[in-house]
């Protein structure tokens, strides 16, 4: 069984919907990590309540990304992790876990990439007018949301929908169908 890391920053709802799909055989993996730059976030509480091994830091007790990396890179090596997957973990991926993890880096990104990178995809997409949104999977390189697509799931909006109505749509496309591409990835 592949051994994954979740890192994730906030509410953790598809670090979750990861743990599920683990608990119900969906997803064939071992959630030996969860890493997070927010120690106290919701997502570690999750973790804990599931037993599941935290390495929660503050960026700014490490003289920069390289250290921080490195301590994370200990935590994973110990731990035989084989996978990282990024649940909403609002740090960009730098050269030490690049290198180490060489297309082994899974994001979930909730717009239609190449259209809409950052940190606000929904919002953005939402703005601009579009009728169709969705989600995109990719593997993780040096750009901002720039990796190799893996997937991408999509839906009309109904006209008169509100930003709360797409993001409610964007988070059932992600609770489905991230944890069954990671599965499809890390076991092909």
């Amino acid at each position: 069984m592949r051994k994954i890391a979740v890192f994730a920053s906030g509410f953790g709802s598809n670090f979750q919907a990861i743990i599920d799909a683990v608990r119900h055989h969906v997803l064939n993996a071992e959630v030996a990590l969860l890493v997070s730059d927010r120690p106290g976030c919701k997502a570690t509480e999750r973790a804990l309540e599931h037993n599941i091994p935290v390495f929660a830091f503050s960026a700014k007790d490490y003289p920069d990304k390289e250290a921080y990396e490195t301590a994370i890179l200990h935590e994973l090596r110990q731990r035989d992790v084989e996978y990282i997957v990024l649940a909403g973990y609002m740090r960009y991926i730098g050269q030490v876990l690049l290198e180490n993890f060489p297309t082994r880096i899974i994001n979930l990104h909730p717009a239609l990439l190449p259209s809409f990178p950052g940190a606000h995809g929904i919002e953005d997409a939402f703005n601009h007018g579009v009728k169709v949104f969705g989600i995109t999977i990719h593997f993780v390189d040096a750009g901002v949301d720039t990796g190799p697509i893996i997937d991408q799931f999509a839906f009309h909006a109904n006209d008169g929908a509100t930003l709360e109505d797409v993001e409610r749509q964007i988070h059932q496309l992600e609770h489905t169908h991230y944890p069954a591409t990671i599965n499809k990835v890390i076991n092909a």
